[in-house]
């Protein structure tokens, strides 16, 4: 739900209503819970509840710098290892992020764009590197939408994707080091003009206000 959208940032998650609605007792749920908060997704407020966490444009900024660095390595390591019939998988799911691009389905293509980049690390078969990147992934998410929701983002990004998948195809490590590292900047970016956008319809609706 949070990863989908589905929920925002802060919103406050109810232990109640969620183990209704899952059918199980309150306690699977608070273990559900702590898993969420582990994977940075959730904070729990003393006396308050559990709620899905907020990140700071300024935290932001320092994920995505040590998330370049993780993809460069990603990048340069897939290019001497990567099998055949992984390329193939990767192209896979190229064919369905275009499809979504197609649609204009920013949730959809979101949904497939965290499975292309959870591949891309579970190929180098390195457990620490994909649990470090999941973790950074995770947190990012709570930002990411809005920045593919931007006109010209989605096919902006999936061009990336699909210049990532030929250079690790290839075999260039350094091509491949050096555009998944440009991609994580060019994400980057894109969440700061989102969130300039934002910045901005915030200010237009109080200048009408007042």
């Amino acid at each position: 739900m949070i990863l989908a959208g589905d929920l925002v940032a802060g919103d406050k998650l109810n232990e109640v209503s969620l183990a209704e609605m899952l059918g199980v007792s309150r306690g699977p749920v608070r273990e559900a819970f702590r898993a969420l908060e582990e994977a940075g997704l959730v904070q729990q407020e003393k006396n308050c509840g559990v709620f899905v966490r907020q990140i700071s444009v300024e935290e932001a900024d320092e994920i995505y710098e040590v998330r370049a660095a993780l993809d460069e390595l990603i990048g340069r390591k897939l290019a001497s290892i990567i099998k055949p019939v992984q390329v193939q998988e990767l192209r896979m799911l190229l064919e369905r992020m275009d499809g979504m691009v197609a649609l204009g389905d920013v949730d959809g293509y979101l949904k497939l764009n965290l499975s292309f980049h959870d591949a891309l690390v579970q190929f180098t078969a390195n457990k620490k590197l994909l649990h470090t990147y999941r973790r950074l992934v995770n947190e990012l998410n709570l930002f990411r939408r809005s920045a593919l929701a931007q006109k010209g983002s989605l096919p902006t990004s999936t061009t990336e994707h699909h210049q990532i998948v030929d250079a690790i195809a290839a075999g260039d490590a350094q091509a491949a080091g050096d555009i998944m590292r440009e991609h994580a900047v060019a994400g980057r970016n894109r969440m700061h003009k989102a969130q300039a956008q934002k910045t901005a319809a915030a200010e237009q609706i109080a200048l009408k206000s007042s």
